[in-house]
């Protein structure tokens, strides 16, 4: 990639950000940098924003469960 393209990427990726963040998404720079590579190879953003929200579902309910072992542990000791 040349030089200008990769000016003109990091900017497209700025300004994704400043919308994420306006939007409060909650998602880095990282993030949307590979979701957007993904959508731009063809995946279904739809698909993509429907496995986004599972993770964080799953992320909330394992944090959920990691919190009530260690209530449980400190409750015992």
């Amino acid at each position: 990639m040349d030089h200008v393209a990769v000016q003109e990427a990091n900017e497209a990726l700025d300004t994704i950000h400043q919308i994420s963040q306006i939007l409060d998404t909650g998602l880095d720079k990282e993030t949307l940098s590979i979701l957007t590579a993904l959508c731009e190879s063809g995946v279904n953003p739809e698909a993509l924003a429907a496995v986004v929200r599972e993770l964080r579902r799953e992320a909330a309910r394992l944090k959920s469960e990691q919190s009530k072992q260690q209530a449980a542990k400190a409750s015992v000791s």
